[in-house]
């Protein structure tokens, strides 16, 4: 077994009565941010824009506030904005995500220290 390496993989996805928010929302909201707009978002991510559409309705849905703003085209364009709810879910979701693969990476050690010197021996 030499050269593989033993590591947790941790992903974090927010439940109501169904799944609601996870690193694929996150993500999206993300180049939202970057690029001001929906569709460039998910062009960006190699995703149908009726994917993206879908998966931020069903994440405000489960959540119960909107995530964006969104504006449709005309003299000046469309575009798209985290609402301030948006923004703070988004902000609270990366920080607990970090903070909890930090805890996961030490845990992990703590439990499987004599796994990973077998493995990369």
């Amino acid at each position: 077994m030499e050269g593989k390496t033993l590591r947790p993989v941790v992903t974090v996805r927010l439940y109501t009565d169904r799944k609601c928010f996870g690193p694929g929302i996150a993500a999206l909201l993300r180049r939202v941010e970057r690029h001001r707009s929906l569709r460039a978002a998910a062009m960006d991510m190699g995703m149908a824009y009726s994917k993206a559409w879908s998966i931020l309705r069903e994440a405000e849905q489960g959540l119960g506030f909107k995530l964006l703003h969104t504006t449709t085209g005309g003299k000046n364009g469309g575009g798209a904005a985290l609402t301030a709810e948006g923004a703070r879910m988004l902000e609270a979701y990366e920080r607990f995500e970090a903070e909890l693969k930090a805890e996961a990476e030490t845990l992990f050690t703590e439990h499987f220290s004599e796994f990973i010197k077998d493995i990369q021996e």
